[in-house]
Formats: structure tokens, sequence, C-alpha cells
């Protein structure tokens, strides 16, 4: 019989079944909910309804209870969708494999028959709760709500039978519907309430990860089972009520890096996301370092990860290595050899490569030789590359026999010579979660085909299991996050080292003056979905930019400074001094006082000796407002040495009394000298991996000219600046101060420019 014909003798429409059909998931679940339904001579079709509400209910921790809720089926016992739902329920709350059947019955109310005459008096008492409103407003009252309550009183009633009851007692108090009560209802105009306009303080509103957090819909520590997909063993009961006498039924998560690299935009959400859930949860977070790979460790690793962690604004509940638990692990991997899952294996490593390598020849080796050959592998007896502890477990994408142990003749950091063998990922990671009773292992979904190994392995040494729970993650366009590819990057001279601020590690983006909180809520507004992201940088930039428009001082900087002398200067009655505010549009937040004389420097982006007609700024023929010193210059003579512009001569007059002009420029009179770095995207094309765009590779594909480095000119106020001190450097863009700034001389990096640019 086709799937077609199997759902049409259920009682599905023809068009209903193949609709279903469409639905790979649907169909193996109404599939298994026929298979296993008793056999009778009964027609299909009386338990139709009931049966694909149950196969579209389903997950696969259920499965295993089909049989039993298909037989409450066939006896009547679960007659309605809702009792269907509520065995569901029931079953997915129970850990152990026993089922007590007289508490299933219970929470389904089977058996339980509510009368008429109930249905009748429950009715009444709600309407006559309601009975003024009801006849004020009559057909026009939602009786919706007067059913709902009537459900919650009569849980297992029949939901038709209350309907019918609501409608006729209605009818009884009101009568027949008039032409009145037909009529449509008619929308009253709401008449706005003219309130005084009041001046708000404009403050940067983040996306909090914690409110986030908090509406995911993550298992209670201690109901690991009730996940989809988790895997029950006869001993999960008792593992899982330990786990909670341990943890006192806190939410634990955890960051496990691997310190052989700088963190990147990436790991922000993973950050964000582990330690954004424990906060929401009341519970903790741990930093585990992922030292398993003495190759690449180095100290500077260990201590940039926490330094970003802790800039982020995240402390760590407590700082953990996973080479804490190198001898518990060992011996762990004694005990799954000895259960014979776990055997020693001379494959060379491109031999285990590809897809549907060749099986180990050494996969069915006696216990006790495997156990030996470990102990040699860890007495050093071996090479590298001569043999390693393999597992024996397929991984979902059809990986078999994943690497528990291989052998690496090089001094740990902190176990020094201890050993030379060293554990996996797939091998450590879910063993140090166990250890250290996570109740959410949180990661990225590239982890998902590692979840069937996560618990086998848990279950097979007979301990505590976590949740797996995956989440999309984090790419960006016009970048490589890859720590082998960065390391090209230095190695070739391209960028200066991992805070290079074209970057996007979290190193570099700090050093480009981007600030925490706004990496924050950009990690939020990403979601907590499967769904994996690929986002351009303007995403994160305009983040950034609501941001620092709040927080960002505003001070005036020519880039590449025009010298304009005012002739008539004496004349104006200028002060020399002039006080300007930090943020022009809310004076309120404070003021810094600026040089003004007779000599001051314009950005030479702003005169043109040849400019169009839409230009706005200064010309031979039009003039130009200076911002904050109240007067308009027009240009008297443009003194050059060949086709340099030395200085330009200009005649001032009071704002009071000059034509409006069309611009406002800034300026800076009696400067100091700044270092500037203006950064732009490091790549040319969005994805500088895409051999099909880039097939010479990415770093045939760096634009040069990613920075440009200039002196200019900036007011003395800003001179005592401390390091990574942001401003706006007005009409320009978002800069912050460098680390490369000493006492005497200030470096500005670039951040963002100015959406709308400083064309006008």
């Amino acid at each position: 019989m086709s799937d077609l014909e199997l759902f049409v003798s259920i009682g599905l429409s023809e068009a209903k079944a193949k609709e279903t059909i469409k639905n790979k998931n649907l169909t193996s679940n109404l599939k298994k909910v026929i298979k296993e339904f008793p056999k009778t001579d009964q027609l299909l079709t009386n338990y139709g309804t009931l049966l694909y509400h149950l196969a579209s209910k389903l997950k696969s921790q259920d499965f295993k209870y089909v049989s039993l809720i298909d037989l409450y089926i066939f006896e009547n016992k679960l007659d309605t969708t809702q009792r269907i739902d509520c065995s569901l329920e029931y079953l997915r709350s129970v850990i152990s494999e026993n089922i007590d059947l007289s508490e299933l019955d219970k929470a389904c109310g089977v058996g339980i028959v509510v009368s008429v005459d109930e249905i009748k008096q429950t009715v009444k008492d709600i309407i006559s709760q309601n009975k003024n409103e009801l006849i004020e407003k009559r057909y026009k009252f939602n009786t919706g709500g007067l059913m709902q309550e009537v459900r919650k009183k009569l849980l297992w009633a029949d939901g038709k039978a209350i309907k019918n009851e609501v409608d006729s007692q209605i009818l009884d108090i009101l009568g027949a519907k008039t032409e009145a009560d037909l009529a449509p209802v008619q929308k009253q105009k709401k008449v706005k309430e003219i309130k005084p306009i009041q001046k708000k303080a404009l403050v940067y509103e983040p996306l909090s990860i914690e409110e986030l957090m908090s509406k995911v819909d993550f298992h209670k520590p201690g109901e690991n089972f009730k996940t989809d997909g988790y895997v029950i063993t006869t001993n999960t009961e008792k593992l899982l009520s330990q786990h909670l006498k341990e943890t006192g039924g806190k939410v634990i998560t955890r960051f496990p890096p691997e310190p052989n690299g700088i963190l990147h935009i990436g790991h922000a959400k993973a950050i964000n996301i582990n330690f954004g859930f424990a906060k929401a949860s009341n519970g903790e977070c741990i930093l585990r370092y992922d030292d398993t790979n003495p190759e690449k460790e180095e100290e500077k690793y260990f201590t940039g990860i926490k330094d970003m962690v802790e800039w982020l604004g995240y402390k760590p509940h407590r700082i953990t290595h996973s080479s804490d638990y190198f001898d518990q692990l060992y011996n762990l991997a004694i005990a799954l050899t000895k259960k014979g899952l776990a055997y020693v294996c001379h494959q060379k490593q491109q031999d285990m490569q590809g897809f549907n390598p060749p099986p180990s020849p050494w996969r069915n080796r006696p216990v006790e030789e495997n156990l030996s050959l470990l102990n040699d592998m860890k007495n050093g007896i071996f090479d590298e590359g001569e043999a390693t502890l393999r597992m024996k477990v397929t991984l979902e994408e059809g990986k078999q026999d994943p690497v528990a142990y291989r052998i690496k003749f090089l001094p740990h950091h902190r176990t020094k010579d201890k050993w030379c063998i060293y554990p996996t990922y797939d091998y450590t990671h879910c063993l140090c979660d166990s250890i250290e009773n996570i109740t959410h292992s949180l990661c990225t979904k590239e982890f998902q085909n590692r979840r069937s190994t996560y618990y086998w392995l848990c279950n097979s040494l007979d301990l505590y299991c976590p949740v797996q729970w995956e989440y999309g993650r984090l790419n960006m366009n016009y970048t490589v996050v890859s720590k082998r590819k960065i390391g090209k990057l230095i190695e070739n001279k391209i960028v200066n080292d991992w805070d290079d601020p074209r970057l996007f590690t979290l190193s570099a983006l700090r050093r480009r003056g981007f600030p925490a909180k706004s990496i924050n809520s950009f990690c939020a507004r990403m979601g907590v979905t499967g769904a994996q992201a690929i986002v351009d940088p303007q995403m994160l930039e305009s983040e950034v930019q609501d941001y620092l428009n709040l927080t960002a001082s505003r001070t005036m900087v020519a880039l590449e400074p025009l010298k304009i002398i005012i002739t008539n200067f004496d004349k104006l009655n200028k002060p020399c001094s002039l006080s300007v505010p930090d943020f022009p549009t809310d004076p309120d937040k404070g003021w810094h006082d600026v040089k003004f004389s007779s000599v001051l420097y314009i950005d030479s982006s702003d005169f043109s000796q040849n400019a169009d007609k839409d230009y706005r700024r200064l010309t031979i023929d039009q003039t130009v407002g200076l911002r904050y010193a109240g007067i308009v210059i027009k240009v008297i003579k443009v003194i050059t040495s060949g086709i340099i512009i030395e200085e330009i001569h200009v005649e001032a007059t009071d704002v009071k009394t000059a034509p409006k002009p069309k611009a406002f420029i800034h300026w800076v009179s009696n400067p100091i000298e700044i270092e500037v770095r203006l950064y732009d995207r490091l790549f040319k094309h969005k994805n500088p991996e895409d051999i099909n765009q880039v097939p010479n590779g990415y770093l045939s594909d760096v634009n040069s000219d990613s920075l440009k480095i200039v002196n200019a000119y900036a007011d003395e106020h800003i001179l005592k600046s401390q390091v990574l001190k942001n401003y706006q450097f007005e009409r320009l863009g978002y800069f912050c101060v460098d680390f490369d700034s000493n006492d005497t001389k200030l470096v500005f990096n670039r951040t963002i420019s100015l959406k709308d640019g400083s064309s006008k």
C-alpha cells in the first residue's frame, strides 16, 4: 500500500494526504503511528483524526510510547486531542521506563465524564458573573472568554457541548438577534490627546542579551530528558538526581575557547549566549580553556581571552582548563577500552580522512591488547602518528570511529612533560562538561553532527550527560576569522598583529574604538536561532554609531590641513578663546575651550578652485561659515607653489550681517599635530574565501588602500586624552585614541565614518 493509500485509509482526504506526504517528518511519524496501532476489524477512519493529531505532535523521545498511546486511543481512553496532548506532556515528564498507568490515566482524565447537567450549571454560573456586560453589549459581547472560563472548571468537558450550551443560554437571555445586533461595529475615532512636548534626554538603549535568553525555551536543570533527542539510559534518573544534588538546581554554562588564537566577532556571540543565559537564569558560567593541543598554545592567548570576556562585561564564575582533568580523562579512556568501546589503531591520519575511508583493521583487537597498547602510548613507546586511541562510534555525517587520543611529544604549558598523549575535542568536550556539571552545553551549529558522540560517550561511561543545544554561527562579510588565515596575514605583513583594526578579532575591534555595549547589543539582535548569520559590517557599524552618537564628545580636526589667514581679524573684536559644546545637540553635557586666531586651518577638501554647481563649501566666489566662530569668510587671495596651495587669505564678516552661507565648516587654530589612521575594508569581495570569486585565494583579494596614515591638526584640548577615548571629529567620523599614543603625540584610529559624510 502506498503512503497516499495508507493515509486515505484513516480518513484523510486525498488532498490532505498529498499535503502530508510533502512533510517527511510528519509522514514518517504518521506511518509509525498507524503501524503500531492495534490490529482491528474496525475502520481506522474512526480514529483518523486522533492518529493524525498524535503524529503531528510526536518528538523523537516520544517514539517509545507510541504503542501505549495507540492502545489508549483504541480503547477510547484518549478520545480527544486534548487528552492526547496531556498524555504526551505526562510521558515526557517521566524519566522512568516503568510508567505508572494509574497516574497516566489521572493526567489524561481517563474515565472522567462531564455530564450535561454539570456543563449547564457551570455555564450558568459563569454567565451570571458577566450578565450586566452581556446585556449591555448583547451579541457584540466576546463569548470566547466565557468558554475559556468554563473549560478551566470543566477540564475534560467536550468543547462542542460547552459552545452549544453557551450559545443556548445567551439566546434565552437576549432573544433572537435584531438588525442592530447584525450591524457591523462602528469604530469610534480616537481623539488624540495633545501633550506638551517634553525634552527627553537621549539615551542609548542596547538590546539586552539577558532579556533575550530569558525567553529561550531551554529545559530546566535536571529535566534534561525532556529535550528532544536526549538519550535516556537505566541510570539517567539516578545520575540526574545526583547532578541536582551537587548543583542545587542552578543553571551552569561554560565558554570553552581554545587558547591558540585571539577571539573574534563570532566568539562574541558565543560569550553573550553562554554568559547571558547564565546571568538571566541566576546561574553560573565557567570560562574553560580547551588546552588539549600543546603545539599552538601560548600564554598571550590565555590572557587575551580572559581580557576580552571581561571587556565585554562578563566575569567568569571560575576559570578552569581541560588539562585540570587529564588524569581523570585518561582513566575514563581506560574504562572505555575495558568496555570494548575503544581501540588502539595504527592507521595514518591520511588513511582516516575523506569520505567513507576503509575501516581500521585493528578495530576488533582484544581488550587486553588494547589496554597494553594504550599504556605504551602513554609511556612514549610509539612515535607521533604511529598510534591513536579511537572510539567505536559513528558520527551523524557518517564518519566512523573518531580519535580520542593522539601522540604529541611536546611539553604542555601547565602539565609540562607529564604527558605525551593528548585528548581530542571529540573526546574531551563532553566529558569536561559532565565533570563540571554543565546544565546547558551551548555551541554553534557545526557541532550538531557531534551531538550523538557527545551523548554516546557520557552514557557509555555511565556519567551525568548534559544537553547540547546548537545555535547559528555568526559570520561577517569582507573578512576572515580563521586563526591560520589571520596568521598568514600577519606573516605576510599585510596586517600588523591580531589586534590590527582592519580585522574582526575582538581585540582589533576594541582598538578600532568599537564599544563593548554595541557589540553585545549587535549579538543580541542576531538572535538565538539555528540559522547561520552572514552579515555586512554596516550592521555592526550602525549599532556602534547609535552608541557613539550619544557618548563621543565632539571636537574639530583638519585631516588634511589647509592654512587660512583672516586678514581683518583684529577688526572682528572676537575673543582668542571660544567655548564649544561637547555635544551641540545637548549642551548640558559640557563644554570645552578652543583657541581662535587670525591663522587657522580647514580641511583641504573644504576648498575648491574648480567646484561644480552642487559644491556648497569655500570657493573663489562662494563664502562659507566657520562653526562656533560666528563669522563668514570670503576668499581674497590664493597663494600657491606650483600646483600646491600653500595658504588662502580671506576676509571675515560677522554672521549676523553677512549673507547666509550654504554651509558651515570645521576648523582649528593653534593646533597640535596628531597621527590619524584611516582604515577601510581589508578585502575587496564579500567572501574573500570564495574560490569562484577569488580564484587565487584570499591573500590576492587584499585591498591595498585599507590603511591610509595622515598627519592632521587638532585642537590642543584633546592632548591628554586616555587610550581608547572616543571622539567624533565633526563632519568626518568617529575616532579613538590608539595604544601607540604617548605624552607628546596622539595617534587616532578611525572607528567609522559618519553616515552623511562631510560633502555638504
